[in-house]
């Protein structure tokens, strides 16, 4: 079969008024749902603490809302995880897939009931109780730039920019103020409640597209006919080492804040184990259809542009109607991660950074959330554009500097003191910006830097244990 699929289609020229009504009826669902989110906080608001309720809903997060956020949460980064599949086949399914459902599966077996007893409100404040106060305030500095939602804001700006046009900038801007308006004033309650609407219209869109291809072109013989050998390889073209780096990025799963965060906000420790499992179910799901999706579009569009070309072939894939679903269901996947990103790097600002005096006053997370939006923006610009560069950077800082200490003082309870989980972070941190920043030469610019900040923080905890003891 022949495609006849344009590579470099006009997304909002492709929509028919039909599309266009089925994609304004999705988000005024979702906003209807926000508004919902923010009455039902105030209703809360005169029996339980506010700064409490907007955290994490009072700890009264149910099994079925915390499957919705939960893995609405995890895919604003559409854009770039089609980009990778586009480029390199079912390599997006390992290192965007398999590596992060088994640390799902360990945190949900092993994390869960060990940070249930804390009672903590935020990743730094557990911290704060397992290690001390020095530990608690790094840990947050992380913990800020890991959740800063920039991949996510830059995939808002390539979506809009394919509909609208014009500068990925002047879009990022736009989007960012829309994403504001609600998810600074509703709390938690509000970003849950749109998840749960966006959760649906994501999971329903990815499918379809899956489905409509299988449908049009057939299954894997056509994908094989039509695609390099390499996109079927599990390390793609990219070699062992530099797969095997995404394996311990998705490790930081287990210092993960919005993991954190919504297990702190679940009614029961069990609502979160069983929560993060069926979730993992759902995830690979979704990565199935993400990943061949965007193998098709290869296949079909190869000459297209690989940031948007799951966009482009999509549309031209779909009917009228479906078209404007899957362009909500996009939007939503999109939407259901910046702004949780957003609302957990201002509780970070206002709850974790912010002077004693000025904690638990909403207009100060307010505030934080505001000033967040701007600091993701300006950094966009950094990144120019690169979602996977952004996830890779920031999240080899994360990993690096956290996993271990975080690790060991779960395993190790009272072993870790505050300035040994300093001592290692730090160190860790130094490494990886060597790594970024210097001329290393070979052997040591072989070497992801990632492994070396892992192998720095290891070696630090280990050593600045052993001497804070015998001292």
């Amino acid at each position: 079969m022949t495609s006849q699929f344009s590579p470099s289609l006009s997304v909002g020229q492709a929509l028919t008024t039909f599309d266009w009504a089925i994609f304004a009826l999705v988000l005024i669902v979702t906003f209807v749902s926000v508004i919902y989110g923010q009455l039902k906080r105030k209703q809360k608001l005169t029996q339980e603490d506010h700064f409490l309720d907007l955290l994490i809903m009072g700890r009264k997060l149910t099994l079925p809302l915390f499957v919705g956020t939960l893995v609405a949460t995890w895919y604003g980064g559409i854009f770039g995880v089609t980009r990778i599949a586009f480029e390199s086949g079912i390599f997006n399914f390992i290192t965007q897939g398999v590596f992060w459902y088994a640390s799902y599966i360990i945190f949900a077996f092993f994390m869960v009931h060990k940070i249930a007893p804390y009672k903590a409100l935020t990743m730094p404040d557990l911290i704060l109780k397992m290690f001390g106060p020095y530990s608690a305030r790094l840990s947050a500095v992380f913990n800020f730039f890991n959740v800063l939602p920039i991949a996510y804001l830059i995939s808002l700006g390539l979506f809009t920019q394919a509909l609208f046009g014009g500068g990925l900038f002047t879009h990022m801007l736009l989007g960012l103020m829309v994403v504001l308006s609600y998810s600074s004033f509703g709390g938690l309650r509000a970003v849950v409640y749109s998840d749960l609407i966006q959760f649906f219209v994501m999971c329903f869109s990815v499918a379809m597209v899956l489905y409509a291809s299988i449908s049009t072109f057939g299954g894997l013989n056509f994908l094989q006919e039509k695609l390099p050998t390499s996109h079927f390889s599990l390390t793609g073209h990219h070699g062992l080492g530099a797969t095997l780096v995404w394996g311990l990025i998705a490790l930081s799963t287990l210092v993960d804040p919005n993991f954190y965060q919504r297990c702190f906000a679940a009614k029961t420790p069990e609502t979160a184990r069983k929560g993060i499992l069926i979730s993992t179910v759902i995830w690979c799901c979704f990565d199935i259809c993400t990943t061949f999706g965007a193998m098709y579009a290869r296949a079909t569009i190869p000459e297209a542009d690989s940031a948007q070309a799951y966009l482009i072939y999509s549309i031209q894939l779909l009917p009228p109607g479906l078209r404007g679903l899957f362009l909500a269901g996009l939007l939503a996947t999109i939407l259901s991660t910046l702004d949780s990103y957003l609302f957990l790097a201002g509780t970070t600002l206002a709850y974790d950074l912010a002077p004693q005096k000025w904690r638990g006053r909403p207009w100060v997370h307010h505030l934080g959330v505001i000033l967040v939006g701007i600091i993701a923006l300006a950094m966009a610009g950094l990144f120019e554009g690169n979602i996977k560069d952004v996830w890779k950077i920031l999240g080899s800082y994360f990993a690096a500097c956290l996993l271990f200490p975080v690790v060991a003082g779960h395993l190790f309870p009272n072993k870790i003191s505050d300035k040994s989980f300093v001592t290692s972070a730090i160190l860790a941190a130094m490494t990886v910006t060597a790594w970024h920043v210097l001329p290393l030469s070979a052997p040591l610019s072989l070497v992801e830097p990632l492994y070396a900040g892992l192998v720095v923080s290891g070696l630090g905890l280990f050593l600045s244990s052993k001497l804070l003891r015998s001292a």
